[in-house]
C-alpha cells in the first residue's frame, strides 16, 4: 500500500491527469502483491455494470440540453428581475442563477464556466473587479452541489448505497440557506466596494409572476424528479432518462431553440463530459479494491474513533480532513474514494448517512474553489483572465460564510433531514 500512496502523490505533484494518477498507481499495487492483475481489469469492467450509475450520463446530457434550449437566458432575465435592485445587482444575479441552474445542470464546474462566460463581460463593463467576479461566480456555483439533481449526490448515493431520493430532498434546505447566505455576503461586500444596482425599483408582483410563467418548465423540473422518485414512478436512473426526454421536448417544441447544430454540439460536449467522469470512476474502482483489500477503512475507523468518543468532534475532524483533501483532488474523485472509508465510520458513531452526504458533498466541492488545485477556481480565472491571487483575496468572505453554514448544518442535522424525514415518513 505504501508504494501506491507514494506514486499517487508523485503523479499528483507532476500534474498527471487525475484518472491516470489513480489508475496507474493502483495497478502497480497488483504487480507488487500476490493478487492477480486480472482482478484490476475485472474491477474496471464491473464498476460500469451498474443500473444506478446510468443516472450520471443521463443527467449530464439533460443538463447540456437545457443549457442550449434558451432556458439559461430566460433564467438570467428572471434573476435580474428578482435581485437587480440590490447593491451589487449582477453579483446577486450570479448567486440566484446558480440556485436556479442547480436544478438543471447538476454540475458546479459547468455552472461556474457558463456564468463566467455569460455574466463576466457585463460585470467587467459595470466596474466589478475580475477577482470579485471570479470569487462570486466560483463560490456561488457551490449551491449546485446540494440543489437536486446534483451529480455528486448521485455518485455518493451509488457508492454508499444511500437513497438518492432522500439525498435530493435533503439538499433543498441547505441549498436555499446557502443562496441567502451568499446573497448576504454579496450585499455587504458590494455595498462596501460601491457596486451599483441593475434596476432602480424592486420587482412588482406582476413582473415576478411573468418571470415565473416564462421559466415554469425549468422551475418545475426538480420538483417533477423528486415527486417521481418519492412515489416510485421512476428510479433515479429512470429519472435521468426522463430528464433527457423532457429537456429535448422543451427545447424542440416549446422554446423551439434546439437546432440540429446545437444538438450536435450538446452530444459532442456530453460525450466528452461523460467520458471523463466514467474514466475516473473505472480507475477509482481499482483503488477502491486496493483500499478495501488492505483494510484501510478498518484502520481509519479505529484511528479516528480513538481520537474522541464525541460524535460531533469526530464529524468535524473528518470534515476538516475532507476540506484539506478537496484542495488537492476533484470532488468526483473524493466522493468515489473516500465515501467507502468514512461512511462506515459515520454509521458507527450514529451520524445519519444522508446528513453526512450533504456535508461531504458541500465541503469537497468547495475544495475545487480553493488553491492549490481548485478546478473551478482555475476554470473561472482562465475564462475571466483573472490572476488567482486576486481571486483568493476576494473569495475569503464567501469561504468564511460557507464554512459557518457547514458548521450550523453539522450541529443541527434536522435542518438537513427535515424534508426527507417528512416525505419518507422516517
Amino acid at each position: 500500500m505504501g508504494i501506491v500512496v507514494l506514486l499517487f502523490f508523485l503523479f499528483l505533484f507532476i500534474n498527471l491527469p487525475l484518472a491516470f494518477t489513480i489508475g496507474v498507481s493502483s495497478i502497480i499495487f497488483f504487480f507488487t502483491s500476490e493478487i492477480p492483475v486480472e482482478i484490476a481489469i475485472q474491477r474496471m469492467v464491473s464498476s460500469t455494470q451498474s443500473f444506478p450509475l446510468l443516472a450520471v450520463p443521463f443527467f449530464v446530457l439533460a443538463g447540456n440540453l437545457m443549457n442550449e434550449t434558451g432556458i439559461t437566458s430566460r433564467l438570467i432575465k428572471f434573476a435580474t428581475i428578482l435581485t437587480g435592485h440590490l447593491s451589487g445587482g449582477l453579483a446577486h444575479v450570479s448567486v440566484i442563477l446558480s440556485a436556479l441552474m442547480g436544478g438543471i445542470s447538476g454540475s458546479a464546474t459547468a455552472d461556474a464556466a457558463m456564468e463566467a462566460r455569460i455574466l463576466g463581460p457585463d460585470m467587467v463593463d459595470k466596474g466589478y473587479s475580475k477577482g470579485y467576479i471570479a470569487a462570486t461566480v466560483g463560490l456561488s456555483s457551490l449551491i449546485t452541489a446540494t440543489i437536486p439533481p446534483s451529480i455528486g449526490l448521485i455518485l455518493y448515493g451509488f457508492v454508499g448505497e444511500v437513497s438518492i431520493g432522500k439525498l435530493f430532498l435533503a439538499g433543498i434546505i441547505p441549498g436555499i440557506l446557502m443562496t441567502f447566505a451568499l446573497m448576504g455576503t454579496v450585499f455587504v461586500t458590494a455595498k462596501k466596494k460601491g457596486y451599483g444596482v441593475e434596476r432602480e425599483t424592486p420587482p412588482t408582483a406582476l413582473e415576478v409572476w411573468e418571470g415565473v410563467k416564462e421559466n415554469i418548465y425549468a422551475l418545475i423540473f426538480p420538483l417533477i424528479l423528486i415527486i417521481g422518485i418519492r412515489f416510485g414512478i421512476f428510479t433515479a436512473s429512470e429519472a435521468g432518462a426522463f430528464a433527457v426526454v423532457y429537456a429535448y421536448l422543451i427545447g424542440q417544441f416549446v422554446y423551439k431553440e434546439l437546432t440540429f447544430e446545437k444538438l450536435c454540439k450538446v452530444l459532442k460536449q456530453s460525450v466528452s463530459d461523460i467520458g471523463i467522469i466514467m474514466f475516473i470512476i473505472i480507475c477509482s474502482s481499482i483503488l477502491g479494491y486496493v483500499i478495501v483489500s488492505e483494510r484501510v477503512p478498518q484502520f481509519m475507523a479505529s484511528f479516528i474513533v480513538g481520537l474522541s468518543d464525541n460524535p460531533t468532534i469526530l464529524l468535524f475532524i473528518i470534515l476538516g480532513f475532507l476540506f484539506i483533501v478537496g484542495m488537492f483532488m476533484e470532488s468526483t474523485v473524493n466522493v468515489l474514494l473516500l465515501t467507502p472509508i468514512f461512511l462506515p465510520i459515520m454509521n458507527q458513531i450514529g451520524v445519519d448517512p444522508v446528513h453526512f452526504g450533504i456535508l461531504m458533498m458541500t465541503i469537497v466541492t468547495m475544495g475545487g474553489m480553493t488553491p492549490p488545485v481548485g478546478v473551478i477556481m482555475y476554470t473561472v480565472c482562465s475564462i475571466l483572465d483573472c490572476p488567482t491571487e486576486e481571486y483568493v483575496a476576494e473569495s475569503i468572505p464567501f469561504v468564511v460564510t460557507i464554512i459557518a453554514l457547514i458548521v450550523i448544518l453539522a450541529l443541527f442535522p434536522q435542518i438537513v433531514l427535515f424534508i426527507p424525514n417528512l416525505v419518507f415518513n422516517s
